[in-house]
């Protein structure tokens, strides 16, 4: 018996535990595979706000000039895109990610503590309600930037207080969801699963999790001291009463480096997991992967004022905060030489999950590329707070992170609906993404060389062509995005299509795949025995 529970023990399972129906499955859900579809699915609303306000920003630099929106607005909604994209899209989403996919990888029957799973998804409803209608506060949303610098914070309405609690909130809930994925990976794996013989997306996790509750507590501290600036008559980051803003820089971005790896280590392990399943091969070097993982995890604390060459920093700081930063090149490199070995002399094939991996290799690694530009402080200088930050972010927060969870949700997809998507239409979402993707951000390195400043709501005629481009291929890529959710996603959630396999992929190797598609309500119950690769059970 190569499977877990066929077909029909799936059903009659499903019964014996009374599955709850109706609305209280999804509110009192303690299920991992309902509370990840529960995260999914509002990463991916969450995005969509996202993805309108940055339509709105685009639609405002079409043309020099100002169009359809005053600055303070435009300030409004690059502000609260940065903050929605990042603490309501990406984080989410890849916590989804988690709970669906760590216990079946795992061989585990649910996550460990199945209640506080339930809480810190909850939690993130009311903190996404406060920040959308911050927008109808007295002044409007936040306009400090994402990085809610001081002592901007100190000069916003009542709708900076709103965020700052909102970001409490979620905070939270990343805690709580870490604390539980940590206790799962470690004392849940099925027996015989070593911590070396783990999945890449779960060693990937357990990183990400420990990184997530050393930091979140420093991001609080950050915002908590601009809430007593702001009410109590401290002055932590106010000038006029001795403090110092720059200190705010120091310890915002002390928690947001490891959060931009936070962003991105998780979807080093879903393309960890594709790549090998279409290149029919183990994966090159995996304990390489893992310390290249754990490594890049302990450097992301020593590079944070990499941000700030333009504060007046001593030149002795700036050399180590620069040499630092070109360190954490060598472990991302590893990585990435790692995946191309890989996919070396395999017998690839080119599915959609496969094309949107090679796809984030291929775009990640150009943001990589810039990224090191920007690390040496000399040319950081001329760089800083132009668009050519802006186009490294984006290639390796939305080319890496966005693209390789396209990458994930392909992959596991049939595993989740028990349908397979069409694939005529994942390449059509693949290569429209790909192209609109390039053509938005590409130029802005262009704009960024040329000098044009990040947050301007308008700007002189020399930047008006690439401007041009740039917002058109935008909204290209909103649309596309879209359509995924239209013509892949809704069919799949409907259970159209052909029906799938247990395995619908012949290269894919791990427990996720000796379970039915779809997984059942309940699985591993009683903890599968592993081969010697922990990657099949033996029956």
């Amino acid at each position: 018996m190569s499977a877990v529970l066929d077909h029909h023990d799936a059903h009659a399972h499903d019964h014996d535990h009374h599955a709850p129906a109706g609305w209280r499955r999804w509110v009192l859900a303690t299920n991992h595979k309902d509370i990840g579809t529960l995260y999914l699915l509002f990463s991916f609303a969450m995005l969509m706000i996202g993805g309108v306000l940055a339509l709105l920003i685009r639609a405002e630099l079409f043309q020099p000039g100002l169009q359809l929106v005053n600055p303070e607005l435009f300030n409004q909604f690059t502000t609260m895109h940065g903050i929605i994209m990042v603490f309501g899209a990406i984080m989410p989403a890849f916590v989804g990610f988690a709970n669906w996919m760590l216990p079946l990888q795992i061989g585990a029957s649910d996550m460990a503590f199945a209640r506080m799973n339930n809480f810190s998804f909850w939690l993130m409803i009311p903190a996404a309600i406060i920040i959308v209608l911050s927008f109808f506060m007295p002044g409007g949303a936040p306009a400090a930037g994402w990085t809610l610098y001081a002592p901007l914070t100190l000069q916003m309405g009542p709708s900076m207080d709103a965020a700052i609690f909102a970001m409490h909130i979620l905070g939270a809930s990343s805690i709580m969801g870490s604390i539980n994925i940590i206790v799962t990976i470690l004392n849940m794996r099925a027996p015989g699963m070593t911590l070396m013989k783990m999945p890449m997306f779960a060693w990937t996790w357990l990183i990400t999790a420990y990184l997530l509750i050393a930091v979140m507590p420093v991001l609080a501290g950050a915002i908590t001291m601009t809430l007593t600036d702001r009410h109590l008559g401290t002055s932590f980051f106010n000038p006029a009463g001795g403090g110092d803003p720059v200190m705010y820089q120091h310890i915002f971005w002390f928690f947001g480096h490891p959060e931009v790896y936070i962003m991105i280590l998780p979807a080093f392990g879903i393309v960890s997991q594709v790549v090998p399943a279409f290149a029919r091969k183990k994966l090159f070097g995996y304990a390489s992967m893992v310390y290249a993982t754990g490594s890049i995890a302990i450097l992301s604390f020593v590079v944070w004022a990499h941000h700030m060459f333009t504060t007046g920093m001593p030149v002795t700081g700036q050399l180590f905060f620069m040499y630092s930063t070109m360190l954490i090149a060598v472990p991302t490199g590893v990585k990435i030489f790692n995946w191309i070995a890989t996919m070396w002399k395999g017998s690839m094939t080119f599915e959609t999950p496969m094309m949107w991996a090679v796809g984030f290799i291929f775009v990640f690694t150009m943001g990589g590329f810039t990224g090191l530009m920007l690390s040496m402080a000399p040319i950081d200088i001329n760089f800083q707070d132009t668009y050519y930050v802006v186009a490294h972010f984006h290639y390796v927060l939305v080319a890496g992170s966005l693209f390789a969870m396209f990458s994930g949700v392909y992959y596991w997809l049939p595993k989740w609906t028990g349908v397979m998507y069409s694939e005529t239409r994942g390449k059509l979402h693949f290569w429209w993404s790909m192209i609109s993707f390039n053509i938005t951000f590409f130029p802005m390195h262009f704009l960024g060389l040329a000098g044009m400043p990040r947050r301007y709501a308008d700007y002189p005629m020399q930047f008006a062509d690439f401007n041009a481009i740039a917002s058109v291929g935008a909204f290209a890529f909103g649309l596309a995005q879209v359509y995924f959710f239209l013509f892949v996603i809704v069919p799949a959630m409907q259970g159209k299509g052909e029906k799938a396999v247990q395995k619908p992929w012949e290269g894919a190797e791990g427990l996720e795949w000796e379970v039915p598609s779809p997984a059942p309500h309940h699985t591993f119950e009683n903890p599968p025995k592993l081969d010697a690769t922990a990657t099949k059970v033996i029956g």
